[in-house]
């Protein structure tokens, strides 16, 4: 389905007041000796400057940054414009210009080309720095199960070189009144003693030597008591 058009009267009244400064800026640079295309392009410089200066304007406005420079200029482009259609209302003989008149008309295109320059290559300012978002619940259970997996996984153990075997001294024989009783067994969790049992093996596969109980209760950070039940169950 093609869109209707319909007559917009802001637009109209835009393109109307637009035709008749345009007219009133080359009558006047025509009446002050620019004649030919010359006389043509002086509207078109004030309605560009004016343009350049209300865009550089609202920039540096959402910026937050100072827009001097952009008010200075756009208060020339808009007295050059309005004093075009006040100068052309008949309180100006345009058949004897004065001659300050024919000064500023002749040098309005250094002045543009300036105002222009300026608009254009004004230094940038620095973006600033968007908030950081807060982390969702999803990242921060990736964060957890990520911590959860690095204690899985066994540290590198470094290679131990075999000990020449030394021959095990015979213990002496204890009095059974001297000897301790023994401890209650400790229970330990079917998953502990799996992920125990996990780690022996990858410090077997590295060694060669079977884990003892002491590097066992320092890896998992358990009791000793904790430990020798475990390590008897890895037997």
């Amino acid at each position: 389905m093609r869109p209707t058009l319909r007559p917009d009267a802001v637009l109209v009244q835009a393109v109307i007041a637009g035709a008749l400064s345009f007219a009133h800026l080359h009558d006047l640079a025509e009446a002050a000796g620019q004649t030919g295309w010359k006389a043509w392009a002086y509207p078109v410089s004030v309605d560009l400057l004016l343009v350049a200066a209300w865009h550089r304007l609202r920039s540096l406005r959402a910026a937050g940054a100072s827009a001097r420079s952009a008010w200075t200029w756009f208060t020339v482009a808009l007295a050059a414009s309005l004093g075009a259609n006040v100068a052309t209302a008949g309180l100006l003989d345009l058949t004897d210009v004065p001659d300050w008149l024919r000064i500023l008309v002749a040098g309005w295109p250094a002045l543009a080309f300036l105002g222009g320059t300026l608009l254009v290559h004004a230094p940038g300012h620095p973006a600033v720095a968007e908030p950081a978002e807060p982390a969702t619940a999803a990242d921060q259970a990736s964060a957890v199960e990520a911590v959860i997996e690095r204690d899985d996984v066994a540290e590198p153990e470094p290679e131990i070189a075999p000990a020449p075997a030394l021959p095990s001294p015979e213990p002496e024989p204890v009095p059974e009144a001297a000897q301790e009783p023994e401890p209650a067994p400790v229970a330990v969790p079917p998953a502990l003693v799996a992920h125990a049992r996990k780690i022996a093996d990858d410090y077997r596969t590295r060694t060669g030597y079977p884990m003892d109980a002491d590097t066992l209760r320092t890896r998992l950070g358990v009791p000793p008591l904790m430990a020798n039940a475990i390590a008897a169950q890895l037997a």
